[in-house]
């Protein structure tokens, strides 16, 4: 072999050289091109500063937009030469608050009969759809940042002085001079809504970790709720849109979570085993009409050992009777009639003291088969499906728990308490009763939302950690990642899954110690304008692409964001272009940047800055 090889020609120098030459021009021009067209290139850095940030998305450092037009000179088609649509102009004053599936114009068509009036309404016609952009009430400023909102807002951001002055005796609200002061009183707690609280932790354990998830029915301005987060409970405080106006706005604006609801016709917008206590102070649900319905509802979304909170009428009624207006029969009546219900729901009287009682639901079912008879107890559920909760309608039988083996179970498995709950794998997970999803799945999702948050927070949305962002919305929340990773700033997360998604993961977020809604976003969400801070949308155009309009979900994102709020919708390239443009009507100004994953990701990011009226 090697007499062979020294029989080879030497290889000509100048040729060499020529091709050493040309390959480095090539190699140059190929780094030259690379460098002033990536969207990471030195030129984007920018220089130091000693003013300080503002969290206007339009100022901060990122990739600059994104081209995705065809680089050719071949003639375009009509379509992309037609001029762009005009910009939609704002709706007349009187729809400063609108809430498009709570009119109270819609609502009158509806009986009053068991607050059907007060459920979700939506507009079906397309002429009840309205295309103009929701005004922001004269004078309107940024709430103040957590936790000086809780204790107060700017009265001309809700310019209602209806709750101050029907409430008065019971420090719901006070208007003074520009502010609207929350001092913590309610219907049930007029001293104090810290009292009250502590009230309730002699009698079950809030400050361990056992508790994270509550629900508060017919809350008010979510005072109660806004307490518990010193326990680090998150609770869910709904009310219907009624004559107490504006009292979940106002919820919101402090920064509480809480949204539009009732106890009617429709089961509660949530997954069974969902909360660990559901609270009622004064609500003025009849609890005992429909032979339970409403109680066999709490049931349903209270997870097996879960705690149902009452105070009020008729608890205590032997020394209160007078101030109530009522007599002793009646209020013995209606107590009596409640203790009945909780023993046919196999619920266990847990204590009652001064005005306030607690029952217990049993960690599973297995006794509570065998004596269903004797106490004559709803039957058992059978063909529905428990975690279906949107425009279902309630059902007067008991739902039951996933099967126990022994009679010291938690039936379909424990939680770990909070914050250890977060990111533990979920009972649903672990029991592989959610198509798909495996313990790795779950353990990758984190590892992938916690990577992409990294990102959002370190270009996008910078005042994070500042408080500049407080009531959070995720479109799309699958099994919670998004929320998890934010769990260390000072924000919550209204975690929506849609109706339409291939699985139902709400049960999985409620496990992990947080909370959401279902949701079909063809429709308008159960909330007033302007109150949430940022809202993210994963796929969420993508889902409904062909199911609805696309510039309606956008209006209704317009709705809900506030002035200065922040917006980050992730999707394909092609779907991202298309919302891009239709967001143009909005005025929006919007960028289209790379993903965490760099420029040969096929997910895009439309980055959305709303401050701009």
């Amino acid at each position: 072999m090697s007499i062979l090889l020294g029989h080879l020609p030497k290889p000509n120098i100048r040729t060499l050289s020529l091709l050493l030459a040309t390959f480095s021009l090539s190699f140059i021009s190929y780094l030259l091109g690379i460098y002033t067209s990536s969207p990471f290139s030195l030129s984007l850095i920018p220089p130091p500063s000693s003013a300080p940030l503002h969290c206007h998305l339009s100022t901060l450092p990122s990739s600059p937009p994104l081209h995705f037009l065809p680089r050719h000179t071949l003639p375009l088609p009509s379509s992309s030469l037609s001029p762009p649509l005009p910009p939609l102009s704002f709706c007349p004053s009187n729809f400063t608050d609108h809430c498009p599936c709570q009119d109270p114009t819609r609502e009158r068509l509806y009986p009053t009969r068991d607050f059907e009036h007060r459920e979700r309404h939506c507009p079906v016609a397309p002429t009840d759809h309205y295309t103009c952009r929701i005004p922001r009430p004269p004078g309107y400023r940024p709430p103040l940042r957590w936790p000086l909102s809780r204790d107060r807002a700017w009265f001309k951001n809700i310019p209602s002085k209806w709750l101050s002055e029907a409430k008065k005796n019971q420090n719901w609200v006070r208007v003074e001079g520009d502010w609207l002061v929350f001092p913590g009183g309610g219907t049930s707690f007029a001293n104090g809504v810290k009292r009250y609280v502590d009230q309730i932790s002699k009698i079950i354990p809030l400050k361990n970790g056992e508790i994270r998830t509550a629900l508060d029915i017919g809350c008010g301005v979510a005072s109660f709720g806004g307490h518990l987060l010193d326990q680090k409970i998150l609770t869910m405080s709904i009310a219907p849109r009624d004559s107490h106006e504006a009292q979940v706005q106002f919820a919101l604006e402090r920064g509480i979570p809480a949204m539009l609801g009732v106890l009617s016709i429709h089961r509660l917008p949530f997954p069974s085993r969902s909360f660990d206590m559901v609270h009622c102070a004064r609500c003025l649900v009849p609890w005992t009409a429909h032979d339970g319905l409403y109680l066999l509802e709490i049931d349903r979304v209270l997870r097996p050992g879960g705690y149902w909170v009452l105070s009020g009428p008729p608890i205590s009624w032997r020394s209160l009777y007078k101030g109530w207006g009522r007599t002793k029969k009646d209020l013995e009546g209606e107590q009596m009639a409640i203790e009945d219900l909780a023993r046919r729901l196999c619920w266990k009287k847990f204590a009652e003291k001064g005005t306030i009682a607690v029952w217990r639901k049993p960690t599973n079912h297995i006794h509570c088969i065998k004596k269903a008879k004797m106490v004559n107890s709803h039957p058992f559920c059978v063909d529905s499906d428990p975690d279906d909760a949107w425009y279902e309608n309630m059902e007067l039988c008991i739902t039951p728990l996933p099967k126990a083996r022994l009679i010291d179970d938690v039936a379909g498995g424990p939680t770990e308490k909070w914050p250890k709950r977060l990111n533990t794998r979920p009972p649903r997970i672990e029991s592989g009763t959610i198509k798909g999803i495996t313990s790795e799945t779950f353990k990758n999702d984190g590892l992938i939302w916690g990577k992409r948050v990294s990102n959002y927070v370190s270009h996008y949305i910078k005042g994070m950690s500042e408080g500049q962002y407080r009531n959070v919305l995720d479109m799309n929340a699958g099994l919670g990642g998004f929320a998890a990773a934010l769990a260390k700033y000072p924000v919550w997360v209204m975690n929506v899954v849609p109706s339409e998604g291939v699985n139902n993961t709400l049960g999985v977020i409620y496990e992990r110690g947080l909370i959401g809604t279902f949701m079909n976003w063809c429709e308008a969400f159960s909330t007033y304008p302007r109150t949430y801070d940022f809202i993210h949308a994963y796929g969420v155009f993508s889902l409904y692409m062909d199911k609805c309009n696309v510039l309606d979900i956008l209006l209704e994102i317009d709705r809900i964001l506030r002035p200065e709020g922040a917006l980050i919708i992730r999707d394909n390239v092609d779907v991202i272009t298309r919302v891009k443009k239709v967001s143009e009507r909005l005025s929006w100004k919007g960028r289209i940047v790379n993903t965490e994953n760099g420029p040969f990701d096929p997910e895009k990011l439309l980055i959305i800055d709303n401050s701009i009226y």
